[in-house]
């Protein structure tokens, strides 16, 4: 067996791999879960940011006092 048979048979190898993930990709039986992660960004719009409050009161009070390094 020489290196052209051996490319030969790992090309078929990856070709009957990708057809077989391309199948299972567009089965009928895989839509409901695609469809449920598709949506998944859009889940937790009702939840607001979760902010740093302690970061925001000291620009806040920065903002009162002025900058002292000047």
């Amino acid at each position: 067996m020489d290196i052209g048979t051996v490319r030969g048979i790992i090309t078929g190898l990856l070709i009957i791999a990708f057809v077989g993930l391309v199948w299972w990709a567009y089965s009928k039986r895989r839509k409901p879960d695609f469809d449920e992660a598709a949506n998944l960004p859009f889940a937790d719009e009702d939840e607001q940011p979760n902010r740093d409050t302690h970061a925001s009161r000291e620009a806040d009070s920065r903002d009162d006092k002025g900058d002292r390094n000047t």
